[in-house]
């Protein structure tokens, strides 16, 4: 596993790496892996011998999704023995089928190994020509890259290479609550938090008993694909419906959906002091609906005094989309289902409310009790995250304080 991102870092680049390799261990709790270790600026996850080839390709998908991870490479881990290393290139090769082009890519990390790369690449190229002479070379742009790399007393080969999600390990950067419902811009938003390391707590705004209790089972479908790697840590579910029911009752038709929101973000504010968030984070973005102008966003911010997080605040709504389908949550997001967000919606809400205004619509509304009222009822649901996780996982019990080295014929 590459990183880039965290080999920026300073003095507190081991404390990065370390939250990494834990959050790796848990993950693969399950998963067909011997160990997980640390050498030369990389994570090395090896695989038990006998792991099944379809095992081994869903893990290494799997690690290209978790927070803090630039590129997951499949190779193989030798000595530093030439004919050792040729036959494992030639491996890693054959394992990169279909291609046309190829090149050898050495770096020699240790000077105790006698070759130099350009050396390594010369051998190790010639021996790949003699065995593939129907593949031609190419230097720049070629379809596969066999990277040969001496470190830390041996060497490791590969030409597989899955691009990462990139970012920062789950659990370095605090914790936010996430406004979290069932369309497709909120899963996006707390994505895009979990990959700068933010430890992720989800609240969604049921319209029960208003409406069915569907979008909470949407929502619990989004938070399991989030929870593949470590995205969510719990999910708070308020019945919100018959709130909103009285709220539509009491204040002017054009101010209801800022009020909803202002109730919803009081409620969001009270779950983070109990968890201990620093951050309020929402799926709002620029001019999309009625509730989120400039002026809008002022009087929904206005009702906490918390700091609210929009990641998605310039982006359109295609863009969105293309997030929603690369993490996974965009069939799920495109069911419809009855929610909070279209209950008791006026015909033509405020687009430039005044906050004066608006706290002047709020004053008999006993907001207050409300919320105590609510936090009595909300419903609590747990998903495996790394960074709040209080078991002890199987993998990371094991010994990795080095990698383990085995015969290349077992590896293969």
């Amino acid at each position: 596993m590459h990183y880039h991102e965290l080999g920026l870092k300073g003095h507190n680049r081991t404390a990065f790496e370390k939250r990494l390799m834990y959050n790796v261990r848990t993950l693969l709790e399950n998963a067909p892996v011997e160990k997980v270790t640390r050498i030369s600026g990389r994570i090395l996850v090896m695989y038990l011998p006998d792991a099944d080839t379809s095992a081994v390709a869903d893990t290494a998908d799997l690690l290209a999704k978790v927070p803090g991870v630039a590129r997951v490479s499949c190779g193989f881990v030798c000595e530093r023995e030439l004919d050792t290393m040729y036959a494992a290139a030639d491996l890693a090769l054959r394992e990169a089928e279909p291609f046309t082009t190829w090149k050898v890519v050495a770096r020699r990390s240790h000077t105790d190994f006698a070759i130099d790369s350009m050396e390594m690449n010369q051998l190790v190229g010639a021996y790949l020509c003699e065995h593939h002479p129907d593949k031609p070379v190419r230097m720049k742009r070629p379809d596969v890259e066999v990277h040969v790399e001496v470190v830390q007393g041996h060497a490791y080969i590969y030409a597989q290479s899955i691009p990462g999600v990139g970012g920062l390990p789950v659990g370095t950067a605090g914790k936010v609550v996430c406004l979290l419902s069932s369309g497709i811009d909120s899963p996006v938003a707390m994505w895009r938090m979990a990959r700068r390391g933010a430890t992720c707590i989800g609240v969604h705004f049921s319209g029960r008993p208003q409406t069915p209790s569907t979008s909470e089972y949407l929502v619990d479908d989004i938070a399991h694909v989030l929870e593949r790697f470590g995205g969510v840590a719990r999910v708070y579910v308020v019945p919100f419906g018959d709130y909103q029911r009285d709220i539509a009752g009491m204040v002017p038709p054009s101010l209801r959906i800022i009020i909803y929101r202002r109730l919803m973000m009081r409620i969001a504010q009270r779950i983070a002091r109990k968890e201990g968030a620093k951050a309020l984070v929402t799926g709002e973005s620029l001019g999309q609906v009625a509730s989120q102008t400039l002026d809008n966003l002022a009087a929904t911010n206005a009702a906490v005094d918390m700091q609210i997080f929009r990641p998605l605040i310039g982006n359109d709504k295609l863009e969105i989309i293309a997030d929603a389908q690369k993490l996974g949550t965009f069939e799920i997001s495109s069911v419809q289902a009855p929610d909070c967000c279209t209950l008791f919606m006026p015909r033509s809400p405020e687009t430039h409310a005044k906050i004066a205004e608006v706290e002047a619509a709020e004053e008999a509304l006993p907001w207050q009790t409300w919320v105590d009222e609510i936090m009595e009822k909300i419903e609590l649901h747990e998903y495996r995250c790394p960074s709040s996780y209080k078991g002890k996982p199987s993998v990371a019990a094991k010994d990795a304080s080095q990698a383990h080295v085995g015969e290349l014929s077992s590896l293969a």
